[in-house]
């Protein structure tokens, strides 16, 4: 199966597999910006992809990742993300969240 590339103007669909919802994620927001928008609790703290509070599991899709804290091997698997800071390579993700 072919993943498709992300839009056009940037936008990415998330869906958060455990609470159903199904957000936009606009360009120059970051999908935390948008988990939080949405009354989604999420954790992070330096929102700059160096500490690594924000890791989430990623259940579909690739992200295309931005942050320190992942080895390149974890970034090649595309299992966890920054949310705070990394985006996708695809116009859809699904996280555990």
């Amino acid at each position: 199966m072919t993943e498709k590339q992300p839009l056009p103007d940037g936008t990415i669909v998330v869906e958060l597999a455990r609470s159903g919802l199904e957000l936009t994620v606009a360009p120059g927001q970051s999908i935390l910006e948008a988990v939080r928008e949405a009354g989604v609790p999420a954790s992070s703290s330096c929102e700059q992809g160096t500490c690594g509070a924000c890791a989430t599991e990623v259940l579909a899709g690739t992200p295309e990742h931005f942050d320190a804290v992942l080895t390149p091997q974890e970034k090649r698997e595309g299992k966890m993300m920054m949310i705070c800071c990394s985006g996708a390579l695809t116009e859809r993700l699904v996280l555990d969240l």
